[in-house]
C-alpha cells in the first residue's frame, strides 16, 4: 500500500512538472509569436521568433478606425434587442499584407460577430509585420465595438 501511494506521488510530481514545463513553453511561444518560415527552404514550417514590427493598417490606427466606422453596419437584430458591446476578431496578416484566417473570438450576439467578420474580410492589404527586416505572417486580434448610443 505504501509503495502504491509513493508511486502515485512520484508519478503525480512528474506529471505536474511536465505540465508546468509545457505551460511555460506555451507561454513563451505566445509571447514570442508564431510566424511562417520565410527562408524559402520549407514553406510549411513555422518559426517562433520575436517580432520587430507589428502589422499595420494602411494609414495607421486612425485610418483603421475610419474604415471600421465607414463599413460596419449595426445588425438590425442587435438593434431591436438592444445588444451592444465588444466583439473580438482574429486574423492573419500574411507576408503580402493580405488578410486570411478570419475567425470570431468573442461574440455578443444579434449578428454583431458576423458583421465584424464581414468587415474584416473587406479590409485592404496591410503593411505586414517584420522580423529581421523581412515581412512575416502574423496573427492580429481586433476588438470591434457595437454601441447603440453612438449609432443612432
Amino acid at each position: 500500500m505504501k509503495k502504491t501511494i509513493l508511486l502515485c506521488a512520484v508519478l503525480l510530481a512528474f506529471v505536474a512538472n511536465v505540465s508546468a514545463q509545457n505551460i511555460e513553453t506555451a507561454k513563451d511561444s505566445v509571447k514570442q509569436g508564431m510566424v511562417y518560415n520565410t527562408d524559402g527552404e520549407d514553406d510549411d514550417s513555422f518559426l517562433f521568433v520575436e517580432y520587430e514590427t507589428d502589422p499595420e493598417f494602411p494609414g495607421g490606427l486612425a485610418a483603421l478606425y475610419k474604415f471600421l466606422e465607414d463599413n460596419v453596419q449595426y445588425p438590425e437584430e442587435a438593434r431591436k434587442e438592444g445588444i451592444s458591446g465588444r466583439v473580438y476578431v482574429t486574423f492573419t496578416v500574411e507576408v503580402d499584407g493580405s488578410i486570411t484566417n478570419v475567425m470570431l473570438l468573442r461574440d455578443i450576439g444579434g449578428g454583431c460577430g458576423q458583421e465584424a467578420v464581414r468587415v474584416v474580410k473587406l479590409m485592404p492589404r496591410w503593411e505586414p509585420g517584420k522580423y529581421k527586416n523581412k515581412p512575416v505572417a502574423m496573427n492580429f486580434n481586433l476588438p470591434i465595438s457595437f454601441n447603440l448610443s453612438n449609432d443612432e
